[in-house]
């Protein structure tokens, strides 16, 4: 055998090496492999609407995104996602050509969709935090304002799902015995994650970006566009920055309510008009949550006049338009909070009965008549009632503070400080639940007032009464009595911005809420009742009105021009007609407008 053919064999022995693959990269083509089928997983239609809806983005087509994010994103989801997540914005990175910022509103879209339909994990809890944060650096710290437009209703959805996506954290991270191992230890290590100074200044950092309460003032003092456009500079003038600003001013007035500051609330929206012509009122889930948070606010703060005045202004708004209504994505949401103001209307109306409008009233009665019922006799069996429409319609509190997962030592003390929640009027509530502390408030205000009912109606039967009497009738002393009747006095007086419209919704005037005033003088109780009637008068004179526009509008309509088979049908009448007696009705019977209706 010669030496060739021995090396030969000797490399058909010997093995040939094989090129070795680390770890990582093992792991990536996997991640790759695994990405790929998942990518051919996703439905051509999906594909397609991603890429038209990159496309309206991209050339800031206003049109075409509305339909996209009103229509299409919500029919695709009911069709295929349901029940799951959308892709994840990596799968779908290379339909968009990797575009960063349509890749963060996608992303925005995914984590609601998450939030709305599924039960978030940690995990979503903090990368959609993350991209938040992105989204709102892009459009706070580019170079100058930023080239893009969005629908009005897509820039309110932004900032209501940011301050709910904080809510839900606020609440979620609350509720520490709850909490698994990993769960403790990623809190611990979290930082700012959705702490309230972060959502605050994103709120502010947009008011003040956009300057929008100048651009608001220079309006109303009707400054010229050149004016207006100096005043607020080059971010002020962009749509996309004047109506995040706007929208962060309706979204600061429901951060502070859920951090129980309500003249801060009010005080934010100083310069926003609650009436028909506000821009609030194009975006309808925006018009609604404004006027409940106002309402919530006036009640909180004792002023159930201005309350009552807030939630008939909506409510009636709601009724109006409520076949519009239905066409819309947010129904339910928008049906849940009238619900609401319902109850908070009627928990109003039993403090500080008023006839401003007794059609809602009587709405509210339906739908909550028991509860009304035993809130307008006081008593025991009142503030259950109180307290339940309360914990139905309140927003849902928050601590501004976490636990403090960080230090053990604090943490220790704190889970001893919790205890099961307890109803208010049994017994204290926890120390930790922002709710019923709200609460607690509420009804130690209703619960001095829980005389007044049974004061009234023993008032209500004497023009003058002495005072021991009445106290007899009280089962109490003179000087019982007599604080009782100051509190009857103190509940019918509130602050009201009735006759001060244009100001801001703090201001107001001290009125009379009460058809019944007294005096005390010495030993006798003198009572005047003052009652007040239907004004039938203004209700005449505005539906004349009303009635007389009608038909001045008719009058001055032209008439229909009658089809062309019917101008044909009246010649051939006429020419028939000529040929027998004059005024013989043929080829039909005349009617209105002078057509011809064959027979």
């Amino acid at each position: 055998m010669c030496e060739c053919e021995g090396d030969e064999e000797q490399r058909r022995k010997t093995p040939i090496p094989q090129p070795q693959i680390d770890e990582s990269t093992l792991i990536a083509m996997q991640q790759h492999m695994a990405q790929q089928a998942a990518f051919s997983q996703i439905p051509d239609v999906v594909k397609g609407f991603i890429v038209h809806f990159h496309q309206a983005v991209l050339e800031n087509n206003l049109a075409e995104i509305t339909v996209a994010y009103e229509s299409g994103w919500n029919k695709y989801t009911e069709q295929f996602y349901s029940r799951t997540e959308w892709p994840e914005a990596e799968l779908i990175a290379p339909l968009v050509n990797d575009d960063p910022i349509f890749l963060i509103l996608y992303r925005e879209l995914y984590y609601r969709h998450v939030y709305s339909r599924l039960q978030p994990n940690i995990d979503d809890r903090f990368h959609s935090y993350e991209n938040s944060c992105e989204l709102f650096n892009y459009l706070l710290n580019s170079e100058g304002p930023v080239q893009l437009e969005l629908p009005e209703q897509w820039l309110w959805d932004i900032i209501d799902e940011f301050i709910y996506q904080y809510q839900v954290f606020c609440t979620w991270r609350s509720k520490v015995k709850s909490k698994t191992d990993d769960e403790l230890q990623m809190l611990a290590e979290g930082g700012p994650v959705w702490s309230s100074y972060s959502v605050l200044n994103v709120l502010y950092s947009l008011m003040q970006k956009s300057k929008i309460n100048e651009y608001i003032v220079a309006q109303r003092e009707g400054k010229s566009p050149e004016e207006i456009a100096e005043i607020v500079g080059e971010y002020g003038q962009r749509p996309l920055y004047r109506m995040l600003g706007y929208f962060s001013i309706i979204g600061l007035l429901r951060v502070h309510v859920l951090l129980g500051d309500y003249t801060l609330a009010l005080k934010v929206m100083e310069n926003v008009e609650l009436n028909q012509k506000s821009p609030f009122t194009r975006v309808t889930a925006c018009h609604v949550a404004t006027y409940y948070y106002v309402g919530f606010c006036y009640i909180m703060l004792r002023r159930y006049p201005d309350a009552i005045r807030t939630y008939v202004t909506i409510l009636n708004f709601i009724m109006r338009m409520r076949q519009y209504h239905t066409r819309s994505y947010q129904y339910d949401q928008i049906s849940k909070t009238a619900d609401r103001m319902y109850a908070l209307f009627a928990v109003c109306h039993a403090l500080s009965p008023s006839r401003l409008d007794d059609n809602i009233a009587n709405t509210a009665k339906e739908r909550y008549g028991e509860q009304y019922a035993k809130m307008i006799r006081g008593g025991e069996e009142a503030l259950p009632a109180y307290e339940e429409l309360f914990l139905y319609a309140c927003p849902k509190f928050i601590t501004a503070n976490p636990p403090p997962y960080d230090n053990p030592i604090a943490m220790n003390a704190f889970l001893s400080l919790t205890s099961p929640l307890e109803s208010p009027t049994s017994a204290q509530p926890s120390s930790t639940d922002a709710t019923h502390r709200h609460l607690s408030l509420f009804l130690a205000d209703v619960a001095a007032q829980s005389p007044v009912p049974t004061l009234r109606s023993f008032l209500k039967l004497y023009t003058s009464l002495g005072a021991k009497k009445l106290a007899n009738f009280l089962d109490a002393d003179e000087e019982e009595m007599v604080q009782e009747m100051m509190v009857v006095k103190q509940a019918s007086r509130s602050v009201s911005r009735a006759g001060t419209e244009g100001t801001g919704l703090l201001d107001g005037q001290t009125i009379t809420t009460s058809d019944l005033n007294f005096v005390i003088d010495e030993n006798m109780v003198h009572i005047v009742e003052s009652t007040v009637g239907r004004r039938y008068a203004g209700w005449f004179i505005k539906n004349t009105e009303r009635t007389q526009k009608i038909f001045d509008d008719l009058r001055s309509m032209p008439l229909p021009t009658p089809p062309k088979s019917a101008v044909a049908a009246a010649q051939t009448a006429q020419a028939t007609g000529a040929d027998k007696q004059k005024g013989t009705r043929t080829g039909g019977q005349k009617v209105a407008w002078g057509g011809v209706k064959v027979a």
